[in-house]
């Protein structure tokens, strides 16, 4: 039996885990996806105190290395539920195991919103449409791309494709970006970024991959675009229906909890941008994993 199950390995998870270990609790961390959460999908990181700029995936290297080196066991393994039992303990169920715990912290982030188009197209999902610059845009070295989103992840995946790509097409609903000043700035002075504002991606168009984009313009026609690849960032989406059974939820699915982060059930906490907050950042995230770790290291002191 662990002291403590984290359930995510992204920023607030591992920071999570690494508080837990510094408290002399044994811990276990479950991810379901990749190591590093969303930052490690990040091109640059350049607002973390200290740390003038360093790459999301190198960020969350080192801090695996560094909650590892402590004894941090690592599972790649989806959380699918948790049950708490008559006597204090709990089971983290995955899709493979069962594993007991004193308490859990869930640190499950979130995931990227999908688009809805017109005609649904979740078939073209990695086959020229995508959700990862970092992951996918060098595939598309010396071509055309186009970016939907206005906000930092769009900005930054627009930069990124800027320096290999042909050209990058931004597409935004408004005449404005909603991201940092400096991210804008830097933007502006790309001469092959081409801002569309005022438009609305309706659809996607091919067969097995996609060829082209629907969308409207500030006139409300309708408009087409041959692009071989598009990348959409509009913002993220929490995944915690699996653990309503433990904690309560508000209207989008986020986890209700304050800045204690601790649930309605007591040995369960939260951290990270999967619980109700206003401001989600890598360094809120951080924020919250040292706090709920050591709120549930002193629980553990209580029993």
């Amino acid at each position: 039996m662990y002291d403590i199950l984290v359930i995510g390995a992204g920023a607030a998870g591992m920071t999570s885990a690494l508080y837990a270990l510094r408290n002399g609790k044994s811990v276990l961390v479950l991810e379901g996806d990749s190591l590093g959460g969303q930052i490690a999908t990040s091109p640059r990181l350049e607002n973390y105190p200290s740390v003038k700029a360093i790459s999301g995936e190198a960020f969350a290297d080192n801090l695996f290395e560094q909650i590892t080196d402590l004894g941090a066991e690592v599972e790649i393994e989806r959380a699918i539920g948790i049950e708490k039992h008559a006597e204090g303990n709990f089971t983290v169920k995955t899709e493979y195991n069962e594993y007991a715990a004193k308490c859990v912290i869930i640190a499950a982030g979130v995931k990227h919103k999908h688009l809805r188009t017109k005609h649904d197209r979740e078939d073209l999902v990695g086959k020229g449409v995508y959700y990862c610059a970092v992951c996918d845009g060098p595939f598309y070295k010396g071509k055309e791309v186009a970016v939907i989103g206005d906000a930092n992840s769009a900005l930054q995946y627009a930069l990124l494709l800027s320096g290999y790509c042909k050209k990058v097409y931004m597409y935004t609903l408004f005449d404005k970006f909603f991201g940092d000043a400096n991210l804008v700035k830097a933007l502006r002075t790309k001469d092959n970024v081409e801002v569309r504002p005022n438009t609305n991606v309706v659809d996607f168009l091919g067969e097995g991959e996609l060829s082209a984009i629907e969308y409207t313009d500030k006139e409300g026609n309708l408009c087409r675009q041959e692009i071989p690849a598009v990348f959409v960032a509009i913002g993220q989406v929490p995944d915690n229906a699996a653990f309503a059974n433990v904690v309560d939820l508000d209207k989008d699915g986020y986890i209700l909890a304050d800045e204690s982060c601790k649930t309605r059930t007591s040995g369960v906490f939260v951290a990270g941008d999967c619980r109700t907050k206003a401001v989600r950042q890598v360094s809120t995230a951080v924020g919250d994993g040292a706090v709920a770790a050591t709120n549930a290291s002193l629980y553990l002191e209580s029993l």
